[in-house]
């Protein structure tokens, strides 16, 4: 599969089923709320999905990572492949550089796993870097901190989005165990997600780890967001698709009054109501994945990106649109199925406490639906 293609066209479909199955049936010898190893993501070649051939990985785009995405919130199980797609993600933004070939090299083999530390709301995309470089007499130092940083507890590189003196936005790529840079874990309601609050003082910058934007900063930055959007928006569709297998596969065998309650109408009706909101999703999320890879094809062009979709949407728009309404309805879904599974939905042997748990999270990260849909309306004012 060769770097910078659309995997959009029929002839990936083939590939993109298999790559669905064999994700799903890696993930499903992990228990629901487990972790899986760095090791296995990196043996199935998940990690280098989107580094390039010529650094060991395997030249895909996004809508593959997607793939992978999905599958993982359907299983609903703990991973640092959140971190680690978006900083593969964010390297493909930069200019090429000997140090960041060398971290993608790293990276697609599993050797190192890396996250990016930047602001985790939207409404920020313009605002000052969290981190920022200073210039002195003894070089140059960096120092900030930024919160919500996915898989940064455990990651072995970090991606820092800092300002340089001269106030352009940078990434300065810092190891974990720098001295004068913690890591601190955040207590989460959903065990099931990992993120921390990088805190860096003074640390010393050298040159070759200050990477730069191939091309306009601001729009790669707004580029990181949308991938950051429409990963949780993956996240969600794989586990309201998941909650609603295991409802209609419980409906179906529960009985009461001498039938299974998923004869009922208003059952019927409740999951009939459900599959239409993930239907509506699902094409959303294909929407925005197809943008956001079609982006990356033309080089953060967005005249050429708003040609891929027939209604003219740029990736931001399409990345709000799927994330907003997604996490939104996953939600939504999540608590029907609570309540379709009765008093069983309620206890802790259910295990749809986790998928609740996650898509609520979901709902809010990287942007909470309100924030998303001011960016909407504001396209029509």
């Amino acid at each position: 599969m060769k770097a910078g293609t659309v995997c959009t066209e029929p002839d990936f479909t083939e590939i993109h089923d298999e790559l669905r199955a064999v994700t799903r049936d890696v993930l499903a010898t992990v228990g629901p709320g487990e972790r899986i190893d760095s090791r296995v993501l990196a043996a199935q070649g998940w990690l280098g999905l989107e580094v390039p051939e010529e650094f060991d990985g395997a030249g895909a785009t996004y809508a593959e990572v997607a793939i992978v995405l999905e599958e993982l919130g359907r299983a609903v199980v703990s991973s640092g492949y959140l971190g680690a797609a978006l900083a593969a993600g964010v390297c493909g933004l930069l200019a090429p550089a000997p140090a960041r070939d060398a971290l993608l090299s790293v990276m697609a083999a599993g050797t190192a796993m890396a996250t990016v530390a930047f602001t985790a709301n939207p409404d920020d995309c313009d605002a000052t870097p969290p981190f920022r470089i200073d210039r002195g007499a003894g070089g140059q130092t960096i120092c900030g901190c930024a919160e919500f940083v996915p898989d940064a507890v455990g990651a072995d590189r970090l991606l820092l989005l800092a300002a340089d003196p001269d106030g352009v936005p940078v990434i300065v790529a810092v190891a974990a165990d720098t001295t004068g840079l913690v890591c601190s874990g955040r207590a989460m309601l959903d065990e099931t997600r990992s993120f921390g609050t990088v805190t860096v003082d003074a640390i010393a910058v050298p040159d070759d780890a200050v990477w730069h934007f191939d091309g306009d900063p601001s729009t790669a930055i707004r580029r990181l967001h949308d991938r950051a959007a429409v990963a949780i928006a993956c996240d969600s569709l794989g586990l309201s698709e998941a909650m609603l297998a295991a409802t209609v596969a419980y409906v179906r065998t529960r009985t009461q009054f001498g039938r299974p309650i998923g004869s009922f109408q208003a059952v019927k009706h409740a999951c009939a109501d459900m599959l239409v909101q993930i239907t509506v999703a699902r094409q959303l999320v294909d929407a925005a994945v197809r943008q956001l890879a079609a982006a990356d094809q033309s080089q953060l062009d967005t005249a050429a990106v708003r040609q891929n979709d027939p209604v003219g949407l740029d990736v931001t728009t399409a990345a709000a649109m799927a994330k907003s309404y997604t996490c939104t309805a996953a939600v939504e879904i999540t608590g029907k199925a609570m309540q379709l599974h009765g008093g069983y939905g309620y206890t802790w042997e259910s295990g749809i406490h986790r998928y609740l748990k996650r898509a609520t999270f979901n709902r809010a990260l990287f942007g909470s639906p309100a924030a998303l849909r001011r960016h909407i309306a504001a396209r029509y004012r």
